[in-house]
């Protein structure tokens, strides 16, 4: 017989004894916003589902709803929260005002690979101060999660040479730190989430994005820039997927520790993984005719200038507003100097 935790059937399921849950199978819905196919489920989510089953012996298998089929991104949080899925993409640049802090793995200049952003984030939101001032203010647990490769500079006309050429440009951000970024470099950022840049580009709305190079391909965005900065870096964006507390506090024990394991485990080969596959997504692009231009010297230095004040003025901003931030940004760059999650 088996229990599916979420919507009406979980208030049963989760008020079994744990000795009772131990003796049945269980079927946790899970929900994204992602495309079919997107490569972060694939490298990530999947096999960490696939991991946890049979960790289990078959115990714990998952109901996936991809593609926006449950709630848009801005929503997984308020839908995890409240039962209707037991385990969402919350990623946190789309719930700002929720999980502010959390930003401090997306500002510019931080790292220039996955994994470096990815392994420090992993500890600081699984065991310091973001576990406990963001995860756990919202009844969440942190299950996974990548941390992109630093975003680029996407456009659909003109290359960006200098810092004159990013003035006015209207370009995709999502939200926050990433607005900060843009701003310090007088463009104009124009704040949505990934699923809506596609139809937004396509009408000229917008001049270009701040984007990963992976998501370019998985939103078919690369059908229509024809540029890509190459040499600074813009920022990042975590992508996380988190279970709701009480869900997570009613498993048994031996479910627990082998979804543990099989986040431990997933975690370096996943941002691992991104890295690699941003080799072979450059040359894909590159063959369909898209230029990745390296910003000269003069212009990567005096970009690197101004991008210096934005974690400071994010975090200056969030302290003022009572939220932790300069002891998040210390954190934070203390793991990166040690090398993230050791």
């Amino acid at each position: 017989m088996k229990k599916t935790l979420g919507w009406a059937a979980a208030a049963f399921t989760l008020a079994l004894p744990v000795s009772t849950l131990q003796a049945q199978a269980l079927e946790l819905k899970v929900a994204d916003s992602f495309p079919a196919g997107h490569y972060l489920v694939r490298l990530m989510l999947k096999p960490w589902m696939d991991d946890v089953t049979k960790r289990t012996n078959g115990g714990v298998t998952f109901t996936y709803y991809p593609n926006q089929q449950i709630g848009k991104a801005a929503d997984m949080l308020r839908l995890t929260q409240s039962g209707v899925v037991d385990i969402g993409y919350i990623a946190p640049s789309y719930v700002s005002d929720k999980m502010p802090l959390s930003e401090v793995a997306q500002l510019p200049g931080a790292f220039a690979t996955s994994c470096q952003g990815t392994l420090a984030y992993w500890k600081i939101a699984r065991e310091g101060l973001l576990a406990k001032q963001e995860y756990a203010p919202n009844k969440i647990k942190l299950l996974m999660a990548v941390v992109l490769p630093p975003y680029q500079v996407w456009t659909v006309k003109s290359k960006v040479e200098s810092i004159k050429d990013m003035q006015g440009l209207k370009l995709r951000t999502t939200g926050g730190a990433q607005d900060l970024t843009l701003r310090a470099l007088n463009a104009v950022p124009v704040r949505m989430a990934a699923p809506d840049a596609y139809e937004s580009l396509s009408r000229g709305t917008m001049d270009g994005l701040l984007f990963p190079l992976d998501s370019v391909v998985s939103y078919g965005l690369d059908k229509l820039v024809k540029h890509a900065t190459e040499g600074v870096s813009f920022g990042s964006f975590i992508v996380a997927y988190s279970i709701n507390q009480s869900v997570w506090d009613k498993l048994p024990e031996d479910v627990k520790k082998a979804m543990d394991e099989a986040s431990e485990a997933i975690t370096p080969k996943a941002c691992a993984d991104v890295d690699k596959e941003g080799e072979v997504t450059t040359k894909h692009l590159k063959d369909q005719g898209i230029s990745f231009d390296p910003l000269p010297d003069a212009t990567r230095a005096e970009m690197k200038d101004k991008l210096k004040g934005v974690s400071q003025e994010w975090a200056s901003g969030l302290d003022s507003r009572g939220k932790q931030a300069s002891a998040a940004l210390k954190e934070f760059e203390g793991l990166l100097a040690a090398g993230g999650a050791k």
